[in-house]
């Protein structure tokens, strides 16, 4: 087996580990899209999680610098150093990959290294569009051609910020054994949440009703992404937004408590609503 082929098949190793409702997906691909789309995707989980590893926010630009690089050097045909920039440059002389879009998410995932609150919900959705949005275009842009996601721009818009909300949600306990808080501060504000509360880990009225109306708009969001069919050549890269809805029933439960349980779906159950979703044709 050559350099490249290994490295793709640790990439699929990886996101079973790290990322596994878009491995289950990418399972449900088309055969000939699926090396595309996990090596896209494990990309992500390295740059996603530059945040957690790091001790301080100088060595997490350096890391995505690297990154940087790394992609310069793929788009030429050169693996460099790690599995998935292997992976990368390997799949990029079967097909053409969108490395310019992927240089911009690269760019905002800098603002995870940043502690600063978001200002407002408008903000938060920003940096939605900007990560969760922005990786479902680049695997658009891989499996399909421009003209169609241009058509579908707003769809994978809406996917994408569905999924980021829904995300940010579930990881709020481990955002705050970080010392993260990611409610944006309108929000906070209107329900007089006190983040000492997040961070302490202590679950109040006031944090329900902040999880209430950031659940409100990532339902949202899955309102407007099903106004439309999706076209089919781009299902795939959208098809992890199917699995929104049944996280959000955890959630949104009035005795559901994120520092106390993790909000998790059984396997079998997530697998059950992907095949039906693929089998439906809708996200």
């Amino acid at each position: 087996m050559s350099d490249g082929l290994r490295a793709i098949e640790a990439c699929y190793d990886q996101l079973r580990q790290l990322d596994h409702d878009r491995y289950l997906t990418v399972l449900l691909a088309p055969a000939g899209l699926r090396d595309r789309l996990v090596t896209l995707y494990a990309f992500n989980v390295e740059i996603a999680r530059i945040s957690e590893v790091v001790s301080e926010p100088m060595l997490g630009e350096i890391r995505l610098q690297w990154w940087r690089e790394a992609l310069q050097a793929a788009e030429k045909g050169e693996g460099r150093g790690h599995d998935v920039a292997v992976a990368l440059a390997e799949l990029h002389q079967r097909h053409p990959l969108p490395f310019a879009a992927m240089q911009t998410l690269i760019d905002a995932r800098a603002r995870d290294l940043d502690d600063e609150a978001f200002a407002d919900m408008a903000a938060l959705e920003n940096y939605a569009s900007a990560t969760s949005s922005q990786l479902m275009r680049i695997a658009c842009l891989a499996i399909a051609d421009e003209t169609r996601l241009t058509l579908q721009a707003e769809l994978v818009e809406q996917a994408g910020k569905a999924y980021a909300l829904t995300g940010l949600l579930r990881a709020l306990p481990m955002l705050a054994s970080r010392g993260h808080v990611f409610f944006p501060l309108d929000v906070m504000g209107r329900h007089d949440v006190d983040p000492h509360d997040i961070l302490s880990g202590h679950m109040t009225p006031a944090i329900r009703l902040a999880m209430d109306e950031i659940i409100e708009r990532a339902r949202g969001h899955l309102v407007a992404l099903r106004t439309e069919r999706v076209q089919k050549p781009l299902f795939p890269a959208l098809l992890p937004a199917s699995l929104c809805d049944a996280y959000l029933d955890i959630l949104a439960r009035r005795d559901f408590n994120p520092f106390k349980t993790a909000c998790e779906v059984a396997g079998f159950r997530r697998q059950l609503r992907l095949m039906s979703r693929v089998w439906q044709n809708r996200v």
